[in-house]
């Protein structure tokens, strides 16, 4: 059985979170979602924030998995280029990490690698 920590509320629709506060119910996610993820996380999302939650969806659509740090950093070079992703910069969007908290606020599981952070 699954611990839950809590839940929230994003218009009418209750949202369980696990204790790290990724959601169990995936198909669930949306903007709105995503949204009130990160300003649990005192995030506000930018067109940065939402370049790198729309990779890790798409990213975690085709392969079933969340990438950790290396693996995104590598992967988002090779489909946006060199000149356009900085692992430092990434840091700066997310300063708990752009996987872990990337994943949180996409609606996707915790990558593997990660521990709590």
């Amino acid at each position: 059985m699954i611990t839950v920590e809590k839940t929230i509320e994003v218009n009418r629709t209750t949202i369980r979170l696990l204790p790290d506060g990724y959601m169990i119910d995936r198909d669930l996610w949306n903007k709105d979602i995503a949204n009130t993820l990160a300003e649990r996380e005192n995030i506000q999302l930018t067109q940065e924030h939402w370049e790198v939650i729309n990779y890790l969806r798409h990213y975690y659509h085709e392969f079933l998995i969340s990438p950790n740090i290396k693996v995104l950093v590598k992967h988002m070079k090779t489909i946006l280029g060199e000149d356009k992703v900085d692992k430092k910069h990434l840091y700066t969007i997310f300063p708990n990490g752009p996987a872990y908290q990337g994943c949180k606020i996409a609606g996707l599981p915790k990558p593997k690698a990660c521990v709590d952070g």
